[in-house]
């Protein structure tokens, strides 16, 4: 199992119920699983690969013969740490519990030994029937997790036991499996993000392109984690969080004071805002004429991590690092610089990364081992770096 536990394959079975799964997907991610979609072949009857690439943004294998050179059943299963079908037909029930391996789902169920949830979804009299009854006896006995279907209305006008269960209920029961649970109890978390803007006249202003999402989706992921969480927000939109202390800022110095005063109580630095490196040294109360407008004369702002890192004294302290050349040399003396105990670096060359849904980059740690992370959620970023922090706290 990874360090991180976030690892999931989800098995997609050939049933009608794969379409409930694409939702399924989306809540996984939103909880911080990194996903990789493995539909059986015949389930892209339902939902194609096309689909499921675009919703986990991960190349979707279905057979053991299609990019051989990877040996996908050995090299999925090396780095995932759950799996979770669903929905499983009572063929894929039978085939699993026969120990068959002839699509990529059944492989890397063989060659994985990690826990494994399997969620039924079929007609009342085929979950009811003998071989299927005796085949969930037999996984349950070798140690899978195997939900019972809902009661309700199936396809057409059928009723009884075989509905695809809620996804909640799902998420609740694959949440008490893998152990994601509220660690983050007792615990406050202090987090800047967006973008500051510093005023050169009553319209202009100099600013950047920062978004505020991924700092929206730690706070999110903290809060849901038990954590006593506070945001400071530089003009970005933060009408999705609730129950959360936001503080909104506009210039570098406004965060600054808001930082400066809740730094000392916070267990937890997340220093996630684009924070402008300079500012115009006169402010102007009147629109400057397009005529007059030839150049702007500028200051230096505060460094507003490296002022916290002077004064840090348990603090867990996490920054990013938005680069377009020698990322890994150049975060790494940013990590040293501040006194930081984490970095995430990216790449934001040609505006990637800003305003997307999805990340790539490098988690770089002072201590244990750095995480190279390709097109995850912004969710999965957040409860990595939560994961880690928590671990820096002991």
């Amino acid at each position: 199992m990874s360090a991180n536990a976030r690892e999931v394959v989800l098995g997609v079975g050939a049933g009608i119920a794969a379409y409930k799964a694409c939702d399924l997907l989306r809540r996984l991610q939103d909880r911080g699983y990194v996903i990789t979609v493995v539909p059986t072949p015949s389930s892209l009857n339902f939902v194609g690969a096309a689909t499921w690439a675009a919703l986990s943004g991960r190349p979707v294998t279905s057979q053991v013969w299609e990019n051989t050179h990877e040996v996908a059943h050995i090299s999925i299963a090396e780095r995932t740490d759950f799996f979770l079908i669903a929905p499983a037909t009572a063929d894929l029930i039978a085939r699993i519990a026969a120990g068959r391996a002839d699509d990529l789902l059944t492989n890397l169920v063989l060659a994985s030994d990690v826990p494994i949830m399997i969620v039924p979804a079929m007609h009342p009299q085929m979950w009811n029937d003998a071989a299927t009854v005796a085949n969930v006896e037999m996984l349950r006995a070798r140690g899978y997790i195997v939900m019972e279907p809902d009661v309700g209305r199936l396809t057409g006008s059928d009723s009884g036991q075989g509905r695809f269960p809620e996804v909640s209920a799902i998420i609740e029961r694959f949440d008490a499996v893998t152990g994601n649970v509220r660690d983050l109890i007792g615990r406050k978390i202090l987090i800047s993000g967006g973008g500051t803007r510093e005023d050169i006249d009553p319209v202009r202003f100099i600013g950047n392109r920062s978004s505020g999402k991924q700092s929206i989706a730690i706070a999110k992921a903290a809060l849901q984690r038990g954590a006593e969480v506070h945001l400071v927000a530089a003009n970005m939109d933060t009408s999705t969080l609730q129950d959360l202390n936001v503080t909104h800022v506009e210039s570098a110095a406004q965060m600054r004071e808001a930082l400066a005063g809740t730094f000392e109580s916070c267990d937890v630095l997340i220093m996630c805002a684009a924070v402008a490196d300079a500012k115009p040294v006169r402010t102007v109360v009147e629109k400057i004429k397009k005529s007059l407008f030839t150049s702007i004369e500028l200051e230096a702002n505060p460094d507003l991590l490296a002022e916290l890192g002077k004064r840090k004294i348990s603090q867990v302290m996490i920054g990013f690092a938005a680069e377009t050349s020698n990322l890994i040399e150049s975060a790494r003396a940013k990590l040293v610089a501040k006194g930081l105990d984490i970095i995430y670096v990216n790449d934001v060359s040609n505006g990637a990364i800003f305003g997307k849904d999805t990340t790539s980059g490098m988690i770089l740690k002072r201590t244990g081992a750095d995480i190279a992370l390709k097109e995850v959620s912004k969710d999965a970023l957040a409860n990595l770096l939560l994961d880690d922090a928590l671990r820096q706290l002991g």
